[in-house]
């Protein structure tokens, strides 16, 4: 009898005796037989307990199984075309380790607070199992693609005594007297690991204080930067199609089951193709205007402007160039037009909007000052980062993917707060 048996070999073992330790996600009884329906994390089966071929102790346990109950059960894995997972559990043995009260959520439908309010038990639904175990697959194909690419992973602080792109949006807490911020991105940082590493990325929580409630805005979300020496515009923006292609591809081939609970559309994954289409600032906003919005050239794409975008390509799509008014003191300007800047936001489709933004960073320590005193900022605060351009400064390029987002998008989710385990949002710091 194997111990450490789980069930997503359940197919492997028909035939053999087998202890699965789990929970009881439903319970149904028919005089004498009960039927346990069992989860361990990594798959679901149902045992069948009959009174006639157990001891009197499992069959009581059997009986005394509620909904979440976490129980052992022994017995022998068969082949049974009429289940959903084409294998059934016929019990020898049960045990039950604690008897779950009443469970609060039944199977009727609940409203969005009720189920966040009771986020801890909701994670535990066959939705949610499905989203959580996708993440898992992005995160290690983001890790290993990165890997495969040559970047060295390197952490970056999570407090911070400046802020990248202005303190506006940013948490404020005191530092021993001092005031220090929640990081919203590591990229000053990894900046400067890149002039040690030439290719690097870091992988975190990140922060932001924005007053949004939009289905794709969270106050705290996990965030992978990347920076590159010797890098510049057009090579940047082909690593952002290599990592989105790598990732959708190990999602397609480790994660079917997990996309079909979630209903999910998997052709307009498998047609995803790169390279991805490119269009300037200045062509969107044409393009939007067609589609009837009142947008005007100098305005911030916002989350409507890029649903619109997103729905009229089936494609990814990069949107180039914005003006420099309007984006982050350190991009670059465009040589051919400097009142633009060498920058990127890729737009997912189907009205998912913006998963990364990048540029090509300023080299030149004097514009770069300018640009600080430009935004309003202090340059003493920014003096370590000066130093990157006065010691070896060579072109390079960053971006920055927003993991939550990718997971909404590719599991084709409403809302981007059942992407991670435990959603902040801005009315919601509980459980």
């Amino acid at each position: 009898m194997r111990k450490d048996f789980h069930l997503h070999e359940a197919h492997a073992a028909i035939g053999r005796t087998v202890t699965v330790c789990g929970w009881a996600y439903n319970v149904r009884s028919s005089g004498s037989i009960v039927f346990l329906q069992l989860r361990d994390g990594t798959g679901r089966i149902q045992a069948v307990v009959s009174k006639d071929e157990v001891s009197e102790a499992d069959w009581t346990a059997a009986k005394s199984a509620t909904i979440e109950s976490s129980v052992i059960v022994s017995g022998d894995v068969r082949e049974d075309s009429r289940s959903p997972e084409g294998v059934e559990l016929v019990a020898e043995h049960v045990t039950v380790l604690q008897r779950a009260e009443e469970y609060p959520i039944g199977k009727k439908e609940h409203g969005v607070d009720f189920l966040l309010d009771q986020r801890h038990l909701w994670l535990r639904s066959q939705r949610q199992v499905a989203i959580l175990l996708i993440r898992d697959t992005i995160e290690r194909a983001m890790r290993d693609c990165m890997h495969e690419m040559g970047f060295v992973l390197t952490d970056s602080p999570i407090l911070t005594p400046t802020a990248a792109e202005g303190t506006s949006s940013l948490f404020k807490t005191d530092y021993f007297g001092e005031d220090a911020y929640l990081a919203q991105t590591g990229q000053l940082y990894i900046e400067a690991t890149a002039a040690a590493l030439g290719k690097v990325y870091d992988f975190g929580p990140t922060f932001r204080a924005e007053k949004s409630k939009t289905r794709r805005h969270l106050t705290e979300f996990w965030m992978l930067d990347a920076e590159a020496a010797f890098v510049e515009f057009d090579e940047n923006l082909e690593i952002q199609e290599r990592l989105i292609m790598f990732v959708l591809k190990r999602v397609l081939a480790e994660r079917r089951n997990e996309l079909a609970v979630l209903e999910r559309n998997v052709q307009l994954l498998e047609a995803i193709h790169a390279p991805f289409p490119r269009i300037t600032y200045r062509e969107a906003i044409v393009k939007l205007k067609e589609l009837g919005t009142t947008i005007k050239h100098g305005d911030d794409l916002g989350g409507d402007e890029e649903t619109l975008l997103s729905k009229s390509s089936p494609q990814p799509q990069f949107i180039t160039n914005y003006p420099a008014g309007i984006k982050a003191f350190y991009m670059k300007p465009d040589p051919s037009d400097p009142t633009c800047v060498l920058n990127d936001d890729l737009i997912a489709p189907e009205g998912y909007g913006e998963v990364i933004g990048g540029s090509q960073r300023i080299d030149d320590e004097k514009f770069l000052k300018q640009r600080i005193k430009e935004f309003g900022l202090r340059e003493e605060d920014y003096r370590w980062y000066l130093d990157l351009r006065r010691y070896g400064s060579v072109p390079h390029s960053g971006f920055g993917i927003g993991l939550e987002r990718l997971v909404t998008w590719i599991c084709g989710l409403d809302h981007v707060r059942e992407s991670i385990p435990f959603p902040r949002l801005m009315n919601r710091i509980r459980p």
